[in-house]
């Protein structure tokens, strides 16, 4: 009888073995569970902190840009009066001064034009509004925006005559400011030379606007940044020059919010080439849209 009881008697130990091991998993089990459970509410507490951290910094961001906007407005139309001598006539030197402020006002309502389109964007406030129109318009737009600017640089604007090109069916006011972006840039890192501003229809219909220059181009480890938020080249000339650092970001967005892509390239001491592909018409379901 002795030997008959060996043999249950060793399979009851081998089950109470494995009931301890499967006693000892299980509670193991559990307590990874409660870990990942209290990693989960970490995470869901930081998230909730990041959006209203965004939200506050959107909110900033509206509230300070319409604030600014009210002086700058008064400063562009006083520079402008006196610009037309409303109230008497200037010396020459007077003339250039007051063009050196409506400038400078003006680079600076740039700056929170980029600061609230930035806050409208991260609030999904962004209306697209697309339309017809010919390109020949929109560059002569250009060429006028850019005169009082091109006659105090150096640097020669060329724009590319764009005849025979499609019309386009795309919202022309966001194009516009992305090719202001661009153009500005191109002006500013090309002390003297050329920009050239071009739009040519591609094999698969989209049309690709560009400008190049013929500046003091970009080094390829700092091209990669170029498209993100507050991203600034450094560089001497950068210093001398104000800037948000949103402009080429702002581009990115509304280029993708137009159904297309942007890029660049650019070798030092060569100059640098920005561009801008977008459908011809816009993507059905992005027309008329709040984003």
């Amino acid at each position: 009888m002795a030997e008959s009881n060996e043999p249950e008697g060793a399979v009851q130990n081998e089950l109470e073995r494995l009931r301890g091991e499967t006693q000892a998993l299980r509670a193991e089990l559990d307590e990874t569970n409660q870990g990942v459970v209290a990693l989960y509410a970490e995470l869901d507490k930081q998230a909730e902190q990041l959006r209203e951290a965004s939200e506050l910094k959107s909110r900033f961001l509206s509230y300070m840009s319409h604030e600014f906007r009210t002086p700058l407005g008064s400063v562009l139309s006083i520079a402008r009066l006196l610009s037309d001598e409303m109230d008497g006539p200037l010396t020459p030197e007077q003339h250039r001064q007051v063009k050196y402020i409506s400038v400078a006002a003006r680079e600076l309502s740039d700056m929170v034009d980029d600061l609230l389109d930035l806050a409208k964007i991260e609030a999904g406030r962004i209306t697209i509004s697309p339309a017809w129109f010919d390109m020949v318009d929109l560059f002569a737009a250009l060429r006028g925006t850019f005169r009082p600017i091109t006659e105090m640089t150096e640097a020669d604007l060329i724009f590319e005559d764009p005849e025979g090109m499609p019309k386009l069916y795309t919202d022309d006011r966001k194009l516009a400011q992305i090719l202001r972006n661009y153009i500005s840039n191109a002006l500013k890192f090309t002390p003297r030379g050329t920009v050239k501003v071009s739009a040519h229809l591609q094999d698969d219909g989209t049309v690709c606007f560009a400008v190049r220059d013929t500046g003091i181009g970009i080094p390829g480890d700092l091209q990669k940044d170029l498209f993100k938020d507050f991203s600034q080249l450094e560089s001497p000339m950068q210093k001398r020059l104000r800037g948000t650092g949103l402009g080429l970001s702002l581009c990115k967005r509304y280029a993708e919010l137009l159904g297309g892509h942007v890029g660049m390239e650019s070798k030092p001491g060569e100059g640098s080439v920005f561009f801008v592909v977008l459908p011809r018409t816009l993507p059905e379901g992005t027309a008329d849209a709040t984003l």
